[in-house]
Formats: C-alpha cells, sequence, structure tokens
C-alpha cells in the first residue's frame, strides 16, 4: 500500500482522476498503486513524482517523499 501517493495528491487537491490524466492513466490505475494492488517500478514511480511536482509549485517532492522505503 503507498498512502504517500494519496497523501501527496490530496494535499495538492488532486482526484485520482486528476492526477491520471496528468499521467495519461486511468483513475483505477492511479488508485490501484494507492492501494497496493498494484506496484509501480521506477519509471512509474519517477512519472508520478513528475506530475505530482507540476502541480505543487514552490518546493519539490523526491522519489523517497512519495515512495518511501
Amino acid at each position: 500500500m503507498n498512502n504517500e501517493i494519496k497523501h501527496h495528491r490530496e494535499q495538492l487537491g488532486l482526484s485520482a482522476s486528476a492526477l491520471g490524466l496528468l499521467l495519461g492513466w486511468s483513475q483505477q490505475r492511479v488508485s490501484a498503486y494507492e492501494v497496493g494492488a498494484r506496484t509501480p517500478g521506477l519509471i512509474e514511480c519517477r512519472l508520478i513524482v513528475a506530475a505530482l511536482n507540476k502541480k505543487k509549485g514552490r518546493g519539490r517532492l523526491s522519489l523517497a517523499d512519495v515512495f518511501p522505503e
């Protein structure tokens, strides 16, 4: 389960659908990563962080912020 994706997404006021649109993915795919039904690979992790950072403005999220060990 990755509650950090959901946490950061919600802090930015994004729905799972909106994050999916930024990524070119479905809401279901985003939700599957958030609940742990799917495990993103490194490329997907980087894409998620980049999409969140596009909306973040000030400050940047790192890979470790969204995908802690």
